[in-house]
């Protein structure tokens, strides 16, 4: 085959490939609600790996509600795959990913009495506090991304403050779906498709995550602009009645099937 038709081949698809990053939060959350050491958030790591998964992501919340500070040390000891280190825009957190150095660092909004992550962070509004906490996690050598809404002006933002990479909140979909509203989930869709297509033309890497399931994914992996799927509470919840393996491995077909062309979009 000729160098010419290999390069028509690239042009006809130029799609990023689809990353799983595999959130184990939720494994430290079960663990903690008894004490002691199990389930292992690091054992879950593992098995995570052997299943395909390309990186793994942790919250380390300001309240230590799952994951501790020890879990982030070993899964910097002990996990070959890239670790995603979610963090709120605090001298605490900041303190401790400078420590740790983690491939990337995403910065999410936190609120102690929230049960999960609930909105985007605004980066337009908050961009004078933000701009030390990106400018030190990228000195440091992290890639840095801001968990934002799909929006014109928060990605804006995010460019201002020299993040590399967003990622789209996609809470309000996954809920919409959930929920049967079809038409508010294509709406949804929609601005997740634009704000993937807008941010990628200014530069920026674009990742996707939160409350995505097998029934909600596809969409989401069909948009050819994103390169990340951050997914964790759902995987963590469906390994009780197939494992961890088996949700993750079924996770990655779903994906894979959708940046195929061979999935049903929305």
């Amino acid at each position: 085959m000729s160098g010419a038709t290999n390069d028509n081949i690239l042009r006809l698809d130029p799609r990023p490939s689809l990353r799983l990053g595999v959130n184990i939060d939720h494994v430290a959350t079960i663990r903690n609600a008894r004490g002691g050491d199990y389930p292992d958030p690091v054992k879950a790591a593992h098995i995570a790996a052997k299943a395909g998964a390309d990186g793994i992501t942790a919250h380390l919340r300001e309240d230590r509600r799952h994951i501790t500070d020890r879990d982030v040390e070993r899964l910097g000891q002990e996990i070959d795959l890239p670790l995603n280190f979610e963090m709120a825009a605090t001298e605490e957190m900041l303190a401790i990913a400078l420590k740790a150095a983690p491939h990337a660092a995403c910065i999410v909004p936190e609120k102690r009495e929230e049960r999960t992550t609930e909105g985007g962070l605004d980066a337009a509004g908050q961009h004078n506090h933000l701009a030390h906490f990106v400018r030190a996690l990228k000195d440091n050598g992290s890639r840095v991304s801001l968990f934002i809404e799909p929006s014109t002006a928060q990605i804006e933002a995010a460019l201002s403050l020299g993040a590399p990479v967003v990622e789209l909140h996609t809470g309000a979909y996954a809920e919409a779906c959930n929920e049967g509203n079809a038409d508010e989930a294509a709406s949804i869709l929609e601005d997740l498709r634009a704000a993937a297509a807008f941010g990628t033309r200014e530069g920026l890497e674009i990742h996707a995550g939160h409350g995505l399931t097998f029934d909600s994914v596809t969409p989401i992996a069909a948009i050819g602009e994103i390169c990340e799927l951050n997914i964790g509470h759902f995987l963590v919840s469906e390994a009780i009645f197939i494992g961890f393996h088996e949700a993750i491995t079924k996770m990655r077909a779903l994906m894979v099937a959708a940046r195929s062309g061979s999935g049903r979009g929305a």
